[in-house]
């Protein structure tokens, strides 16, 4: 695990050089980054696999943990419905990919101006609904997932954000008006008395334990993926 002050990117070297001398002495790299432009770059220098750990755009991870989670205590997750609610951030676009990769109705409630990615909804077409209220996202749903209201690198809005998410929080009375079975998701760590009620994550219907541990084995299954067991670095 190398921070950017640990490599010559956070030298000043230029992100193609990086990865073509990074990727000669490595099987797979994981970035974790800001700027999604940061992996993109990489990946196309790179001689090795490069996986998205983390960017502004998107949380590719963190949705194959999610989906092993549903699957898991659900079964297929076809033709479901789920709602996110709060910011739509890097998690939420990544919510909208796995609508079409693996085909359920996704609700997205977030307040006017927080949006996700114009680009990921045109994609979407009609799997992807937008709505203010939160009530009506998550009416019906099977998976109700959120995420804290500041990210990483936005620290500068927190008040701003804690007064305009205020109404987005997600509490067990919310769930109620989900389906008899819904799960409750969150990626971690959370904020209780923010974007959850301070005893969601102890109700029976969240799963955020079984999530988390997954993120490990679903990240194991992704390398064996990518970096067969037959394959040899050279």
């Amino acid at each position: 695990c190398l921070s950017s002050g640990d490599t010559q990117v956070g030298g000043g070297e230029q992100i193609a050089d990086s990865a073509k001398v990074m990727s000669s002495m490595l099987d797979a790299v994981m970035i974790r980054t800001f700027a999604h432009s940061t992996v993109t770059e990489f990946s196309a220098n790179s001689r090795v696999p490069v996986i998205n750990g983390l960017s502004d755009d998107l949380h590719p991870c963190q949705l194959l943990a999610d989906m092993q989670t549903f699957l898991e205590h659900r079964g297929s997750i076809q033709g479901k419905t789920v709602a996110w609610i709060g910011d739509g951030n890097n998690m939420c676009n990544s919510y909208i990919e796995a609508a079409i990769q693996f085909d359920f109705q996704l609700r997205v409630a977030c307040p006017e101006g927080y949006e996700p990615d114009a680009r990921f909804l045109a994609l979407a077409g009609d799997r992807v609904t937008l709505v203010r209220d939160p009530r009506d996202a998550v009416i019906g749903a099977h998976l109700v997932s959120t995420d804290v209201w500041t990210s990483m690198g936005q620290e500068e809005e927190t008040a701003k954000r804690l007064a305009l998410f205020a109404p987005y929080q997600v509490t067990r009375a919310l769930l109620d008006l989900a389906a008899p079975d819904v799960l409750f998701m969150h990626c971690l760590p959370a904020h209780r008395g923010e974007e959850i009620s301070t005893d969601l994550l102890d109700d029976p219907r969240s799963v955020a334990w079984d999530q988390a541990e997954n993120r490990l084995h679903a990240q194991k299954a992704l390398l064996e993926f990518l970096v067969p067991p037959s394959y040899h670095h050279a």
